[in-house]
């Protein structure tokens, strides 16, 4: 399973690069405006760090496919090596991924809550779903289920070439879940891949490990 990192903010993203660990990036308005920034200027920084895929999301008041063709198509533009269009889950986003996914512009349906729903941006055409584990943890219904539905069904049809980015991952349980599940891609906070690097046990055995050359070479 392949991780991407979940945030627009560009110093986190280029951390975890130099880590190695991630394979490309998941934006939103949202994120973006957390970090009170012209989204097409923090789009490309990204792009220049990261040589992968790099979702882009259109504007939440963009709901009609007309609209969001062309956003996706802006969005695109920034960089067709790596951007991805980013697209809720509505009648109009199936639309609207139709038409890019027909221009040869990936897309990633996000917001996606069932199965049902996944099987649908698959059909039309999306080249990821985003699956939303954190948010259905949180009205008690078992996240990790969903994704483990939606890699089984499209399983079952290898015609279907969409993967899965499981989202909204809250914690490292998660990732190890959505790898177990068969998430082709978990993308996660960056403070989610700080606390996948640490156990007491590693940071005692460092101690440990210091100490005793310490004790018989000296600082």
């Amino acid at each position: 399973m392949k991780l991407f990192i979940d945030t627009a903010n560009v110093e986190e993203i280029r951390t975890a690069s130099e880590m190695g660990v991630i394979a490309g990036v998941t934006t939103n308005p949202s994120l973006i405006a957390k970090e009170g920034r012209d989204y097409a200027t923090v789009l490309k920084e990204i792009a220049a760090i990261v040589d992968g895929p790099i979702s882009g999301e259109v504007k939440a008041t963009t709901t009609d496919a007309a609209g969001m063709i062309a956003e996706g198509e802006a969005i695109y533009a920034l960089d067709p090596a790596h951007m991805v269009v980013k697209i809720p889950m509505t009648a109009e986003g199936l639309k609207a991924i139709k038409a890019l996914s027909a221009k040869g512009i990936p897309t990633n349906c996000t917001l996606i809550f069932t199965a049902n729903q996944a099987l649908l941006a698959a059909r039309a055409g999306a080249t990821y779903v985003s699956p939303f584990l954190g948010r259905l943890d949180d009205i008690s219904q078992p996240g990790i289920e969903l994704v483990q539905n939606i890699h089984d069904i499209f399983l079952n049809y290898p015609d279907i070439t969409t993967q899965i980015i499981a989202a909204s991952v809250r914690n490292p349980i998660h990732v190890t879940d959505c790898a177990l599940a068969g998430a082709d891609i978990a993308t996660v906070p960056y403070k989610v891949i700080e606390q996948m690097l640490h156990h007491p046990l590693t940071d005692a055995g460092i101690e440990k490990f210091k100490a005793d050359y310490v004790k018989v070479f000296g600082e």
